[in-house]
């Protein structure tokens, strides 16, 4: 049975927490715990609570769980989690920190951050810009690459699992009616019988780990300028130990769902970039679309407590509910190849149309730029020498690009090949990846003046590209517009470049955006 909240723990805690003169510190309460939030420092207590999942019953359960919070997230945020304190009742009655008495409870230690360096605050203030969505997208990256790995082989059983234990949940079909609901976990059922062998698969390849849990977007901060993920699932380690792509999905389906589908397509490259993990795409929209019915049922859980606010968290519930069954719809891989000559904007159109086309979260945007670095063993922003750009390195670079673009097909995701694609060798290789995988192509051929185009290349910084001025000069004296390829007018407004692109015939039909 839960205690008393207002007992003398929460008490104890605020007085440590209170600064002269200061207001009683901030309370927030979530299902299982109560965090109170002082000037530099967080106390965060466990509910003494007992459900299908965790067990805080008792104090030691609770101290345990504290211990094993704070050495979990030390693997992602040392800064912030600062220890656990004991809380002992000391000969005459008081309680105290760490004392010599019975153990009454048992808190972890945090450091205040700021509240605005919240992913949340961050998104509803549009910042979430580039460069900080790679150094989250590499974060993650680093982080599932250094994960314990989980032995063997049950990818599909714990999946499984999840979906069994979502359908014991009987606040859905009051909220939503029982036929939305059971088409929701027929067609989730569905999915996960056509992903199962590849589940088990990537489970046998060390892809289950002991993954974050909660990655969403309220659950990451800046800490000194650098993405932070925190508070990760320590309380169940089944549910944490998971496909590191389904850890990610959360992210994505919290992105898609916020309305930043080109920010979630963002990350996913450079997820994909850094781990070279693309042999999962098709698992994404079945991963995000799980996410979402979770946090359908999550809600609607809510929406049944006693004087809950039902006007307000239903409409959120369905629009989840709806998300889900969106993204378990079926869209066909197709390939765009974004030609044209340095300055002319191919990757950043690419980058702002790539979640429209395919399945959720996009397109896998494949750029010759970004392939280059990677070949050379360096970060895609770490410029290269002139050396580095023969015509054979150029043709190793093209050769791998090709590949990729044609094992992203057979997976049934849609590609995006991004390079200038000067030579027609170059454009009828990745055509025919399109031929022999069987899906649609579309040549598009980027075009502006010499002056913005070498404007553009003078102002790019930290840019994947080397191209430069006289690059610009010489590529404009040798190379012509190639026949069979859509020319595109890309000198002024991007976006009407960008919506002229998804007007070509059978590029976006039924994108995921």
């Amino acid at each position: 049975m839960p205690r008393d909240e207002p007992s003398e723990v929460l008490a104890f805690l605020a007085e440590r927490l209170r600064a002269p003169g200061a207001e009683a510190p901030e309370t927030v309460q979530t299902h299982i715990s109560i965090l109170l939030l002082g000037r530099d420092r967080v106390y965060k207590l466990k509910r003494a609570i007992r459900l299908p999942y965790l067990d805080f019953s008792t104090p030691g359960l609770r101290l345990d769980a504290c211990r094993e919070e704070v050495a979990l997230n030390r693997r992602t945020a040392p800064a912030l989690y600062l220890g656990v304190r004991r809380i002992t009742r000391e000969a005459g009655g008081a309680l105290a920190f760490d004392g010599q008495g019975e153990l009454v409870d048992a808190v972890v230690e945090m450091k205040r951050f700021a509240e605005d360096t919240l992913f949340t605050r961050l998104a509803q203030a549009g910042r979430l810009d580039r460069p900080l969505l790679t150094a989250l997208a590499r974060t993650i990256a680093g982080f599932h690459a250094q994960a314990p790995r989980a032995p063997g082989g049950d990818g599909a059983q714990r999946i499984l699992d999840v979906l069994e234990l979502n359908e014991q949940c009987p606040d859905m079909a009051p909220a939503f009616g029982a036929a939305a609901v059971d088409a929701l976990r027929a067609a989730l059922r569905k999915a996960w019988a056509r992903h199962a062998p590849l589940l088990d698969a990537r489970a046998r390849a060390g892809k289950v780990r002991r993954c974050h849990g909660d990655l969403h977007l309220r659950n990451l901060c800046l800490l000194d300028g650098q993405p932070t993920l925190f508070d990760c699932i320590e309380f169940n380690e089944a549910i944490a130990t998971i496909d590191v792509l389904y850890d990610l999905a959360f992210l994505l389906m919290d992105l898609w769902q916020t309305g930043l589908r080109a920010e979630a397509n963002w990350v996913m490259n450079r997820y994909m970039d850094e781990s070279g993990d693309a042999g999962g795409l098709p698992l994404l929209p079945f991963f995000m679309a799980l996410r979402a019915s979770i946090r359908a049922q999550v809600l609607s859980t809510q929406a049944a407590l006693p004087g809950a606010a039902r006007q307000d968290i239903l409409p959120q519930a369905r629009a989840y509910l709806d998300l889900a069954m969106a993204l378990l719809r079926p869209a066909p891989a197709r390939l765009l190849a974004i030609g044209g000559l340095s300055g002319t904007g191919k990757s950043t159109v690419a980058a702002a149309i790539a979640h429209r086309i395919g399945a959720a979260p996009g397109a896998r945007i494949l750029a010759s730029d970004r392939i280059r670095k990677r070949l050379a063993g360096v970060p895609a922003e770490t410029p290269l020498p002139p050396d580095s750009y023969t015509r054979e390195s150029s043709d190793r670079v093209y050769a791998a690009l090709a590949a990729e673009a044609a094992r992203t097909l057979a997976l049934g995701h849609a590609c995006i090949a991004d390079a200038v694609f000067s030579r027609q060798e170059e454009r009828q290789r990745i055509e025919r990846c399109a031929a022999e995988a069987g899906a649609p192509f579309q040549g598009i051929w980027l075009e502006a003046d010499p002056d913005t185009l070498v404007a553009r290349v003078r102002a790019r910084r930290n840019d994947p590209s080397d191209a430069t001025a006289d690059v610009v000069r010489a590529q404009l004296r040798r190379h012509t517009r190639p026949q069979g390829w859509l020319a595109v007018q890309a000198g002024q407004d991007a976006a009407a470049t960008q919506a002229a692109v998804l007007a070509a015939p059978g590029i976006a039909p039924d994108g995921a955006g």
